[in-house]
């Protein structure tokens, strides 16, 4: 479970520092802009774009190098703990897009899919590793 929570970290990474590469982009249309719906330099040039002047996206790089690091250590516990705070910022941040803005950033939508299923298998990786600990929770 270590190396694929490590992979999905990896694209987590990668999402934020595309979704980085669009809060600073200054000239040209964003990539990503497929639609009035999908915009990723609507979104990453917004006022929720950044938390107390820190890009959101530098927030996310952080936040997933983190949870690689407790992924490598099998820190599994912790690892839930962060990713259930990360999940919850995220669905936050995907309310905004849909209520607030009314454009999605498909490096969000990825990176909104990708700590859904950090969260879900480290869920489970603990709830297995309490389960074989303790032969009462088996019954």
């Amino acid at each position: 479970m270590k190396y694929i929570l490590i992979l999905l970290a990896t694209v987590g990474i990668i999402a934020s520092a595309l979704a980085l590469r669009e809060h600073y982009r200054t000239e040209g249309d964003s990539p990503c802009s497929i639609n009035e719906r999908w915009d990723c330099g609507i979104v990453n040039h917004s006022p929720y774009a950044s938390l107390a002047g820190i890009p959101v996206a530098v927030l996310g790089i952080i936040g997933y190098l983190l949870m690689a690091a407790l992924s490598w250590r099998r820190a599994y516990r912790l690892l839930l703990a962060v990713a259930v705070v990360a999940l919850a910022f995220s669905l936050y941040l995907a309310h905004i897009e849909a209520h607030i803005l009314g454009v999605w950033c498909i490096y969000c939508v990825i990176s909104l899919a990708d700590i859904s299923l950090i969260t879900l298998l480290a869920l489970v990786t603990v709830l297995s590793g309490l389960r074989r600990k303790s032969p009462e929770l088996a019954h």
